[in-house]
């Protein structure tokens, strides 16, 4: 029998067999049937992982597994920054601890598992830079051919480095990752390619078990877990993850889901904003925060669904706001992240001040990827050195004192 099911959900369309796409060209669900009734028990004996959780996860065989140790991230308890917004608990789930430094590595470790199961001698995706870096390093670890597409000079170095050292082929387009990614589906339909893109419904399942972990670590749900938004597929991937907790009858609520834009690439939250259940895409979108620059989200609809079921909210920050979190991070509780990361912080900041989220619930905010990513940022826009000409020990107190 069938592990699993997808479904469009756009026409409704439902499938047994491992289609990335739908026949009408829309997004699929996964959904488990029958899973075992004691997840619970399996689970516990297991290393927090990923894989930990392998019952409700779409690959039908663990020696297809290809994983790089993916999962098991840290959920910080962060007092410092919590008594500076004055908050009752406060965490911080540090997704720039996985292999390659982002959440992707969640997502890549499910659908590289489906590419090697279904048979695929190559994958492809387009992407603002974590998306390239991770695929790189998955595809380098089960033996197949890699290309990316990336929006040309939109790429923070330090993901481009990455994709580099792991031999991708790297094809860099002058437009921005929108028009990346109709060039990807293109490819990938003319030459069979696997697309790794958040399209595909696997990857997404991969990256679910943030939730789970969460869960896991709090011992409890969380009353708001606070996602930057980018292809906004983190989001709806989480907010399946808890869904599906509570449909298995291993809790009994849900978080409400809060989405962070960058105010210069927010179509999710201005259709928010107007109550609407569709996107106006934004044509040439803009930020600091290069994980995130997308105007046009392939999964807005899963991210508003999430939103709006949860009794969530949407925000847009300002690239000031977001780079101020980010020093604020780092500096108060030794977290470095990358800006897009910083988003969830400059997020909640602004929703406790207008009074969206009680200073007395628990709070979990997503850091999506390692600051070091995008070390420019930092040298740009902080660098605070001293210099100081005389060799002198004396001299350089003074310097430094001053």
């Amino acid at each position: 029998m069938a592990k699993y099911r997808l479904k469009c959900i756009e026409c409704g369309l439902t499938y047994d067999d491992d289609r990335v796409l739908c026949s009408c060209n829309g997004l699929l669900d996964v959904s488990y049937l029958n899973p075992p009734s004691d997840l619970r028990s399996r689970w516990v004996g297991r290393r927090i992982s990923v894989w930990r959780y392998f019952e409700l996860l779409p690959v039908k065989s663990m020696s297809n597994i290809v994983s790089l140790g993916e999962g098991g991230t840290i959920l910080y308890r962060c007092g410092r920054i919590g008594e500076y917004f004055g908050l009752r608990e406060l965490y911080v789930k540090n997704e720039g601890g996985n292999p390659t430094g982002s959440f992707k590595d969640r997502g890549m470790t499910v659908g590289v598992s489906k590419a090697v199961e279904h048979g695929a001698s190559a994958v492809i995706c387009a992407s603002t830079g974590n998306t390239s870096a991770s695929l790189a390093a998955y595809a380098a670890r089960a033996g197949l051919k890699c290309f990316v597409i990336l929006p040309h000079g939109k790429v923070a170095l330090g993901k481009l480095s990455q994709a580099v050292i792991y031999g991708a082929n790297i094809i860099s387009i002058k437009g921005s990752f929108d028009e990346a990614l109709k060039v990807v589906r293109g490819m990938a339909e003319d030459h069979r390619l696997y697309i790794l893109n958040s399209i595909n419904p696997f990857r997404l399942e991969g990256q679910k078990t943030t939730a789970y972990e969460i869960y896991d670590q709090l011992g409890s749900i969380p009353d708001v877990v606070v996602v930057p938004v980018g292809n906004a597929g983190n989001i709806s991937a989480i907010f399946k993850g808890f869904m599906e907790l509570k449909q298995y009858r291993l809790t009994e609520s849900i978080p409400r889901m809060v989405g962070v834009q960058a105010e210069g690439a927010s179509p999710i939250v201005n259709a928010f904003r107007e109550g609407l259940r569709h996107i106006e895409p934004i044509e040439n979108p803009e930020t600091v925060a290069t994980a995130i620059r997308i105007g046009n989200p392939v999964n807005w609809r899963r991210a508003l669904n999430a939103i709006y079921s949860s009794n969530g909210y949407a925000v847009s920050v300002s690239d000031m706001e977001i780079l101020e979190a980010q020093k604020l991070l780092a500096r108060l509780e030794g977290i470095f992240v990358e800006p897009a990361s910083a988003a969830s912080i400059a997020g909640l900041r602004k929703l406790l001040e207008e009074k969206v989220i009680d200073r007395d619930e628990h709070i979990v905010c997503i850091a999506t990827g390692h600051g070091l990513k995008d070390p420019d940022v930092v040298t740009r826009n902080m660098n605070s050195t001293i210099v100081v000409e005389s060799k002198d020990a004396s001299e350089v107190v003074k310097k430094l004192l001053k």
